[in-house]
């Protein structure tokens, strides 16, 4: 099995991609799916984040805000790098649970949408090929004013708070153009999901994978031989 990444920009439509990968039956670790997972309260980045923030980004129920808390960060880095800090490990570790989950189920691929790939580049080394859905600065402004009910000024800030789309495109192995129309996109989307359907890159995961196990195994049976002989 081999990883995907796939990555954007806040309101590039990277949600609508990956609704089409899963409707072709692309299997899809979402980190944001588990970003809300890790900070459920009791949990160890819950308790983290309370602590470094305060109870004011608490709703009334005692789980933690999102909006409380992306007022915060967005507007002050070095709180949402604390932020990141804290939860970037907790979502890795869940993260490497459901890859080998599948692994060991035989998947030849995993796609992982990760919306800051490249802004957090240790997880890049680990990925076979990024994929970055795509869309003009202007279409991105206009629609995260209209999906958020943000001012432009707004929606500038949330926008400065990534790396720019255009610096994206120099680090991505395949770019998805999502500033047309949905026919269009879904057009490049059929294409890269039949790339990877036809890429035999997990074989040479599975061939290590296989030789690991099987050095392991010889290595025990020789330890057990040494010991009732």
């Amino acid at each position: 099995m081999f990883l995907v990444g796939l990555t954007g920009g806040i309101a590039s439509g990277k949600s609508t991609v990956v609704a089409m990968l899963q409707e072709l039956g692309c299997v899809v670790i979402d980190a944001d799916v588990i970003a809300r997972q890790v900070v459920q309260p009791g949990l160890v980045a819950y308790q983290r984040i309370v602590r470094a923030f305060g109870p004011e980004i608490l709703t009334e129920s005692g789980e933690i805000s999102r909006e409380a808390l992306g007022s915060i960060v967005f507007s002050q880095p070095q709180k949402r790098q604390l932020l990141n800090s804290i939860t970037h490990p907790e979502i890795q570790k869940e993260m490497l649970k459901q890859i080998l989950k599948y692994f060991v189920l035989g998947y030849r691929y995993v796609i992982l949408d990760i919306p800051l790939l490249f802004e957090t580049i240790k997880m890049t080394r680990f990925m076979k090929l990024t994929v970055l859905v795509y869309c003009d600065p202007q279409t991105q402004l206009s629609r995260l004013m209209h999906r958020n009910g943000l001012t432009r000024a707004e929606a500038e800030a949330r926008v400065a708070a990534q790396l720019p789309l255009d610096q994206k495109i120099k680090l991505a192995d395949r770019v998805i153009d999502n500033s047309g129309s949905e026919e269009d996109t879904k057009r490049q989307v059929l294409k890269l999901h039949s790339s990877l359907e036809d890429s035999l890159g997990f074989l040479w995961v599975r061939f290590v994978a296989v030789t690991a196990v099987v050095g392991a195994g010889g290595l025990l049976y020789f330890l057990l031989q040494r010991l009732v002989s």
